[in-house]
């Protein structure tokens, strides 16, 4: 998470807080250190954010504090409340706990709508203890245009080692694709992430590609329905 996100994600948790929040629980929220969260208050208060308290006891928002609401409209509010719902689907944690955070904000503006239900069934979980690899990490290879190198099994049980340039995360109804040009195959591949067993981030950028690729890819792999069955890595 950037500073800036988190420096906002601050402000929210303690606008939205019913008592003092410690450093301790405020960081383990938002998944950094203790130390990194007094930072933060320290520049949020030289920003003159009303933040009150101190190390040990706790931080509040001094009252009256807000910024300014969203302006959506009703189906607008439930459009993003079934499109973050369905985000439990993918199997993305990162993308999942990002999602939690919305609705939160969603509900202190406009109240709960348990009424909306979206059936939780699709990819697994990308959980590390388990051996999966990470959908965060893969996002932030794409975005950073760093190569990958993979150890993938096919459906028929082959093990490759690849180096990839990652293009596209595709989430697909029970699984996952990673999208990107191999170099072994020199061309474009399709990933499922439940079968990428190892997984690197190398020193390796391709800078200024990434564009350029994706420009190419939706030609060659369209996601209609006269190419519904999911062409995997081979």
């Amino acid at each position: 998470m950037r500073r800036s996100d988190r420096l906002f994600e601050i402000i929210q948790i303690l606008r939205s807080a019913k008592r003092p929040m410690t450093a301790d629980s405020l960081a383990r929220q938002l998944e950094v250190s203790i130390r990194t969260i007094y930072r933060d208050i320290a520049a949020l208060q030289m920003m003159s954010t009303p933040i009150e308290g101190e190390p040990g006891i706790g931080y509040v928002m001094r009252k009256g504090y807000d910024l300014p609401p969203l302006n959506f409209d009703l189906e607008e509010i439930e459009a993003l409340r079934v499109g973050l719902a369905l985000l439990s689907r993918t199997g993305d944690s990162a993308l999942q706990r990002a999602a939690s955070r919305i609705h939160k904000k969603i509900d202190a503006l406009h109240g709960p709508a348990d009424w909306l239900q979206v059936a939780p069934w699709g990819a697994a979980i990308d959980d590390p203890d388990k051996g999966c690899v990470s959908m965060s990490m893969l996002r932030d290879a794409i975005r950073s245009e760093r190569k990958l190198e993979l150890v993938y099994q096919d459906e028929q049980g082959c093990r490759t080692t690849r180096t990839v340039r990652p293009l596209a995360l595709v989430y697909h109804l029970e699984c996952v694709m990673l999208a990107s040009w191999c170099e072994l195959r020199a061309g474009f591949r399709h990933f499922r992430t439940d079968r990428i067993y190892e997984c690197r981030v190398l020193d390796q950028f391709f800078a200024g590609q990434g564009d350029a690729l994706r420009a190419v890819w939706p030609d060659q792999h369209r996601w209609d329905a006269a190419q519904r069955d999911i062409v995997e890595a081979t």
